[in-house]
């Protein structure tokens, strides 16, 4: 993700010289060894810890609103067994736990904006429904430099649809990389495998075709080292103040 929201994105075109390009810390679903993934408590920890991103999950509430959740039920964070899509947004609100709730897209997008210049959110979508309604609040709040999205291909290509500029990773799971064509029509500012794809040749492929890399979700020191070294642009932690000072080079 570019830290950057004065900059326009480049095409895939754009070529950025390798020692130019500093490697950006995302922080996944916040600081969630210290606060409960998706909430505002946990984007807010990873921000003060040094996070240039925050990466959340969004689903929708019955009332489509854009709400910051993995998964499609309430369950495994908030013991309640119902589907995200059959709980309004005021019944969300009794769900609260230690002061703890379910935050909406909006509220973490004005967290952010809080923040020093330069900090972003990054949207995770995995399925294309969410993306034209997600596009809505963001255009609402006036924040279409403050947000960029990643998923894979289906998703990506539904907030393309709406957003023509929006900044783009894609969630690409295989060695080789994406046919030209699908490239041409999502232009992604990044290609975004897990870390075990990550080589020297994987990158170099990627810079040839005119794409940063990104890469999830890496927690241990000599992980984040190795990435560093292949010359990745962008990587996603739920240790985001370990990540940020393997990136400082403290130990």
């Amino acid at each position: 993700m570019t830290a950057d929201r004065t900059q326009a994105s480049p095409t895939p075109a754009t070529r950025i010289p390798a020692d130019r390009r500093p490697v950006l810390a995302v922080a996944h679903r916040g600081d969630p060894y210290r606060y409960r993934e998706n909430t505002l408590p946990s984007v807010e920890s990873a921000l003060a810890r040094g996070a240039d991103a925050v990466e959340v999950d969004v689903q929708l509430t019955r009332d489509k609103v854009p709400v910051l959740l993995h998964d499609r039920t309430l369950e495994r964070l908030w013991d309640d067994p119902r589907d995200i899509g059959r709980v309004t947004l005021d019944q969300l609100d009794e769900l609260r736990h230690g002061g703890l709730a379910v935050p909406t897209l909006a509220e973490a997008i004005k967290t952010v904006a809080a923040a020093p210049e330069g900090r972003r959110l990054l949207v995770d979508l995995d399925e294309p429904g969410p993306a034209a309604v997600t596009w809505s609040v963001v255009t609402g709040l006036g924040a279409e430099r403050l947000v960029a999205f990643c998923g894979p291909a289906t998703a990506m290509l539904a907030v393309r649809a709406v957003a023509p500029d929006a900044e783009i990773a894609l969630t690409w799971k295989q060695p080789r990389l994406p046919v030209r064509a699908l490239l041409d029509d999502l232009r992604p500012r990044y290609l975004n495998p897990p870390f075990g794809l990550v080589t020297p040749e994987f990158t170099a492929a990627a810079r040839d075709a005119g794409l940063a890399v990104s890469t999830w979700t890496a927690d241990l020191r000599r992980t984040m080292r190795r990435l560093r070294d292949t010359g990745v642009d962008s990587i996603t932690t739920n240790r985001i103040d370990v990540l940020r000072s393997v990136l400082d080079g403290r130990r």
